[in-house]
């Protein structure tokens, strides 16, 4: 059980478009054919979007007001799934952004949005069906048809992937998105020289592109050339500095590999750099539980500090929640805290959550040692 899986370098970390009013920022095939919205729900919406720039929960409370004044308001559901996700909290999140597609199904941000929670949420399937719908009805999409490939290779749908991909380029040739993703798709299957060629191709496409360079990046790390790959991410980061992706894919892939010294190292930079980052916070406290001994609990007690960190920002965060129930029935032998930290992560996350299994197991086993 890891505290962090490996970032895919096209996901954003962070969910932060807002619609400002009706029909305002989505790219959609025909606007959503919908009952006038009521002018007080309206009002309301306006005034969190606003808010959402100096206070978060005041948004989010306004936002509320205006759904409930207005249920058929979509954009009002949208901006609120945003914001639900940018506070950690994925399953209420979830439900409006699927009320938002459900009221407006040509709206691309919507099923944008949506599938990037069923991801982060661990529902790889949900994750995909929140895309294909509109990529069907909408192929010359601007970022849908490009998310759908990630979500199917994330999904492990590596054939449909590189043929959404293939699709994308007969319409976009040359598109570094979607190049990227192609690469990534072949470095799945282990045709590295494929890999290879294609990363090639999308940095030639676009030499300033982030993503390119985060997945050549992946690509070098994947044949062992360190050097190389630390040198493309760090163009990535100098690309878009206010991308912390490239440095915590750096991070997880020296935690996967048991290099934990270097991994805490880059983790604790994206963490300084972004102190409410949920990712580099649960990188960090992986980092530094994996560095904790028997008789040396400091690590052990600063992953501790780092989670409930996350949890007092992000209470139904169901990752922090799972981890940290992790850390007191392994580590710090609290199996009295971590069985209803098991109880809640088993009650919030997806049923096809991957890490539900070792939960059901975990909760069974913290129960037997507090009787």
């Amino acid at each position: 059980m890891i505290l962090a899986s490996r970032l895919s370098p096209l996901a954003p970390l962070v969910l932060s478009c807002l619609l400002v009013a009706c029909g305002g920022g989505q790219k959609q095939a025909e606007a959503p054919k919908l009952p006038p919205a009521n002018p007080q729900a309206l009002g309301k919406m306006v005034q969190g979007v606003q808010a959402a720039k100096d206070s978060k929960d005041r948004a989010i409370s306004l936002l509320e007001e205006a759904v409930k004044a207005d249920a058929g308001l979509w954009e009002a559901h949208y901006n609120l799934g945003v914001l639900l996700a940018d506070k950690g909290d994925l399953g209420v999140a979830e439900r409006h952004l699927a009320t938002a597609q459900q009221l407006a199904p040509n709206a691309e941000d919507v099923a944008v949005a949506l599938s990037e929670v069923r991801r982060r949420r661990g529902d790889k399937q949900g994750a995909i069906d929140a895309l294909r719908p509109f990529v069907k009805d909408n192929p010359g999409a601007s970022h849908a048809p490009v998310a759908l490939i990630g979500a199917l290779r994330e999904g492990d749908k590596i054939e449909e992937a590189i043929a959404q991909a293939q699709q994308v380029l007969v319409r976009h040739a040359g598109d570094p998105r979607a190049l990227s993703e192609l690469a990534l798709s072949y470095l799945d299957k282990g045709e590295i020289d494929t890999a290879e060629l294609l990363s090639e191709e999308a940095l030639k496409a676009d030499s300033k592109s982030a993503i390119a360079e985060r997945t050549a990046g992946l690509i070098k790390l994947n044949q062992g050339d360190d050097a190389v790959a630390f040198r493309h991410f760090a163009k990535a980061s100098e690309l878009d500095p206010k991308d912390n992706t490239a440095r915590l894919n750096v991070a997880t892939v020296l935690l996967e590999a048991g290099i934990y010294d270097k991994a805490a190292a880059e983790f604790r930079t994206a963490f300084e750099a972004e102190p409410e980052n949920s990712a580099a916070a649960l990188g960090l406290a992986a980092a530094r539980r994996a560095q904790g001994k028997r008789d040396e609990s400091g690590p052990f007690l600063e992953a501790e500090k780092l989670i409930k960190g996350v949890l007092d920002r992000e209470p139904n965060n169901v990752e922090a929640t799972f981890n940290l129930a992790v850390l007191y029935a392994d580590f710090l032998k609290r199996p009295g805290e971590a069985a209803p930290l098991f109880q809640r992560f088993l009650d919030q996350a997806p049923k096809n959550h991957p890490a539900r299994s070792d939960a059901e197991k975990a909760l069974a086993a913290a129960s037997n040692q507090k009787k």
